[in-house]
């Protein structure tokens, strides 16, 4: 997260995130290890790493991990939950002014982030920061598939009709995101990955709640939203579950 009025919106909600924000399949860091020829001690800048939850997969592949945060309460988060991993080492920057060194990090990669950053900005340092002979951006979002079935149909409206400005930041119709003009000559892969979360009515509620755009619950607003995911649970659940389904997209290329 980067921009002024971004950087703080996820302040209050750091306890829901941490619990209830979908993880990314293994198989992403695997794809990345071998088109970006990583190897253990590589060094990655997770830009906009947020409470850790892409930050864990590279620590797990054995990366030396700079996770660049401006939110001090996510940020905190992470180092608790590192705080014994002498790999993971926050940095507290933004995507237009990391802080890191030059010529410096083998992979920039940003986890369901990038759409808060300002693009011109962002481009040059990423390159700044890059080693000159290994220079990919991996841009990641878990994509969640809002016609799937009929729960997914009934959650999507609910959040068109109740959420605060989510038709401003939604990240997935990813609103002015020039893939083209971001990556060098226009050339990048897109490869995508199924992934998926089940719930209780407990864990649906969590789930939403640690997204931005849905009003606080301590709020009236927040309240009738709760009330009307309760109702939409109770109607799609089977055996007291509903699953919540995505393709986590993976962004790869160049920048020079």
């Amino acid at each position: 997260m980067a921009q002024a009025d971004s950087t703080q919106r996820f302040s209050n909600r750091v306890n829901e995130y941490i619990k209830y924000r979908p993880g990314y399949p293994v198989e992403v860091i695997d794809f990345l290890t071998g088109r970006c020829t990583l190897k253990r001690g590589s060094l990655v800048a997770d830009v906009g790493s947020g409470t850790g939850i892409f930050s864990k997969l590279l620590l797990d592949k054995g990366y030396i991990v700079y996770g660049v945060e401006p939110n001090e309460p996510m940020q905190l988060a992470a180092v608790y939950h590192f705080r014994n991993n002498a790999h993971f080492i926050p940095v507290y920057g933004i995507a237009e002014a990391t802080t890191l060194p030059a010529n410096f990090v083998d992979l920039v990669v940003c986890a369901q982030a990038y759409h808060w950053f300002r693009p011109d900005e962002t481009r040059a340092e990423f390159k700044r920061i890059l080693k000159n002979n290994s220079n990919y951006v991996a841009l990641i979002w878990n994509n969640r598939l809002t016609r799937i079935d009929a729960f997914a149909r009934a959650y999507e409206l609910l959040l068109e009709q109740k959420a605060t400005d989510y038709r401003e930041v939604n990240h997935q119709h990813l609103k002015g995101v020039d893939f083209d003009y971001f990556y060098k000559d226009g050339e990048y892969s897109l490869t995508k990955f199924s992934n998926k979360q089940v719930f209780d009515a407990e864990g649906l509620a969590g789930r939403a709640f640690s997204s931005s755009y849905v009003p606080p619950a301590d709020t009236s607003a927040g309240r009738e939203f709760a009330l009307l995911l309760q109702q939409l649970f109770d109607a799609h659940q089977v055996n007291g579950r509903v699953t919540i389904y995505y393709e986590t997209e993976v962004y790869l290329g160049k920048l020079s």
